[in-house]
């Protein structure tokens, strides 16, 4: 079997390693943002490039008859990679594209859960202390800011500008 592995962190690396170790190892590839060693010395092949990059990944993985693909990160998810791998005939281990949506957008996961009554913090129009301030796209894990003071809540929105697109305030 021929398995790809797409992404560069820690989680991948984790994938990587236990794919290699399993009783019958597969030939592992991996296309990953930035270089990780570990995931190198594991993978028979390796392509350090944009994970969001659809018709290289899916050209990349049609040329070498990959069998599976496992898409760790949101970001690769959230652009279609999944979707485009499935499209071209290859298994694939992670959601769709509108199913990455909800950890994609802080608000359309807020719809979701309105809709399926699930409790969760209410919005708030303008920004006052204490709150919560979330961009709302995708941040790395760095788009959440806890606001307690006046002076907290300007770090946060200023810190939260910095991400493209429109913010969530929660109190």
């Amino acid at each position: 079997m021929r398995v790809l592995v797409v992404g560069g962190g820690g989680r991948e690396h984790a994938i990587a390693k236990a794919l290699v170790r399993a009783s019958e190892p597969p030939e592992l590839y991996a296309v990953m943002g930035n270089p990780n060693p570990g995931i190198r010395r594991a993978a028979r092949e390796a392509l350090v490039h944009d994970v969001t990059d659809v018709p290289t990944i899916v050209a990349w993985a049609k040329a070498r008859a990959v069998d599976l693909a496992v898409i760790g990160p949101e970001a690769p998810l959230v652009a279609g990679v999944a979707d485009e791998l499935r499209h071209a005939g290859i298994a694939v281990f992670g959601p769709t594209a509108a199913a990455a949506r909800i950890e994609g957008s802080k608000s359309f996961a807020k719809e979701v859960m309105a809709a399926a009554g699930v409790p969760t913090a209410a919005a708030m129009a303008v920004a006052r202390p204490p709150c919560v301030v979330k961009a709302d796209g995708l941040a790395g894990g760095k788009g959440v800011f806890v606001c307690r003071t006046a002076g907290e809540l300007d770090e946060g929105l200023r810190a939260a500008a910095g991400f493209a697109g429109p913010l969530v305030i929660e109190w």
